[in-house]
């Protein structure tokens, strides 16, 4: 057998990349929130990948919300009879499932084949990540695009970044000369698209460096491409403002209004292209500076002041051995100081100038449609019936002579048991009674209880065998019942 086909292996790894797209049409038939099969989805998914790469800048990426904004027009044209509210759900959907929120490490993992230089077949796993969120020095989540992602976008993958964007450009200045404008524009885009990757190349160097200088080799491997970095910009440069002033010449000379608006978005495309080679070439002189500070700030930082704590074999494993009384103690004290209390992020001071300079939101009128409560039937609360309410009326009618709470309750247990308990929980409250509060709901009577030390002698309650008696209160529009002598 001959060497491994690498070809094959290319192919099988840009088929993989493609599958969560895929799978974005696979499953949008189980959503139980709307019917979601009106929509595209892998084409929705592409364009979200393709939204967050132009929003992409060499330090940070593009915020979530103005991503799913700039989604929903898209979105809308599918669906037209669908609200933005639907719309806006589906755009967040389609964007967590790029992120692959729910997972460990928010990757995917496929599985291809290949044959080996001795004939076998073997099974490997490629694992990838299409939209992954990054923070930013002033607490900012942010999104960016991979590799992976961006190869999607251009239909290749694990490409040679330099060949790629010169013949890019190539293509792009034989399309515009031969005034195809509209295979131009996909020529400008996917050069825009490599240029971002070359960014992204150099990105993951540098921050790699910041995390251990030694784990970047600075010897050979970034120097060479420094060298061939500030190199390519260079030619680019060069052709670009060439391009540059073809396009604009066709805009300028084009009376066909399609053509023109062709030609508008192809100066926009190409002017943000050499925006990006600026931007890279200021961050390519700045990175031999980059290596040697982190170079003296790992090797004079000194060994760490406070020694790590392994949390699994000096706390978990002993844990585990004790019996399950004498662990309680010790995990209830670790979750207690390992959860803490929420800390606020503290904004940096040019994050906080410009919270404090952005302008007021224009809040709008209306809150928009307001559901309609799903109201429950009330439960009864009452544990007496109205009846029951009435007979203790009755028995609590006292307005001459005051009776024992015994002679009561045996009355009412006669007719009711209910009754019963709830004379004795009547007397109770007749013990402090809130005569302001009869005064405000415009009772005339008040029932009292008094205690004389008789005990109560009674089957179901105990206590004091109280002596009640019903006394007239003063109106409160100034009128006089009786009063209790």
């Amino acid at each position: 057998m001959g060497e491994p086909d690498e070809g094959l292996a290319r192919r099988l790894k840009a088929l993989a990349c493609t599958a969560p797209l895929h799978d974005l049409d696979a499953r949008k038939s189980k959503l139980d929130w709307a019917d979601a099969t009106v929509y595209q989805m892998a084409e929705i998914g592409l364009h979200t990948i393709d939204q967050v790469t132009i929003a992409m800048d060499f330090d940070t990426g593009a915020d979530h919300q103005q991503v799913v904004n700039r989604l929903l027009p898209f979105i809308a044209a599918q669906a037209p009879g669908r609200g933005p509210a639907e719309h806006t759900r589906v755009a967040r959907w389609v964007l967590d499932n790029l992120i692959n929120v729910g997972t460990t490490d928010r990757g995917f993992r496929r599985v291809y084949g290949s044959v080996d230089a001795d004939g076998r077949y073997r099974r490997r796993a490629f694992d990838f990540k299409l939209l992954v969120e990054l923070a930013a020095p002033d607490g900012e989540v942010y999104l960016r695009a991979t590799d992976e992602a961006i190869n999607v976008l251009v239909g290749a993958l694990d490409t040679d970044v330099e060949s790629a964007q010169i013949a890019a450009e190539v293509k792009l200045e034989n399309l515009i000369t031969r005034g195809r404008l509209a295979d131009a524009k996909l020529a400008a885009e996917q050069a825009r698209y490599r240029t971002v990757q070359y960014g992204e190349t150099l990105r993951a160097k540098l921050d790699a460096t910041r995390r251990d200088v030694r784990s970047v080799d600075w010897e050979r491997e970034v120097p060479e491409l420094l060298d061939s970095a500030l190199s390519h910009i260079e030619s680019r440069f060069r052709a670009e403002t060439a391009i540059l002033k073809n396009i604009t010449a066709a805009r300028d000379e084009a009376e066909d209004p399609d053509r023109k608006r062709r030609a508008a978005e192809l100066v926009e495309i190409v002017g943000d292209c050499i925006r990006r080679h600026t931007q890279l070439q200021s961050r390519l002189q700045a990175a031999g500076a980059v290596f040697r500070a982190e170079q003296d700030r790992q090797q004079f930082s000194g060994p760490p002041q406070r020694a790590a704590i392994d949390v699994f074999g000096q706390l978990l494993t002993p844990t585990l051995e004790l019996p399950l009384a004498d662990a309680v103690t010790p995990t209830q004290a670790f979750f207690h100081a390992a959860t803490g209390i929420a800390v606020p992020t503290v904004p940096s001071l040019p994050s906080l100038v410009s919270l404090l300079l952005r302008p007021a939101p224009e809040r709008e009128q209306l809150v928009g449609e307001i559901p309609e409560p799903e109201l429950a039937p009330a439960e009864v609360t009452d544990s007496y019936s109205d009846e029951q309410w009435r007979l203790a009326d009755e028995l609590l009618d006292l307005p001459e002579v005051p009776r024992r709470l015994s002679g009561l309750l045996a009355e009412a247990r006669e007719t009711d048991a209910g009754v019963a308990r709830l004379v004795a929980l009547r007397a109770l409250h007749a013990y402090g009674p809130e005569v302001g509060a009869a005064i405000r709901q415009g009772e005339r009577r008040v029932l009292l209880a008094f205690d004389d030390g008789t005990t109560l002698d009674d089957p179901e309650f105990g206590g004091a065998d109280l002596l009640l008696m019903s006394a007239g209160v003063e109106g409160g529009d100034g009128t006089e019942t009786e009063e209790v002598a």
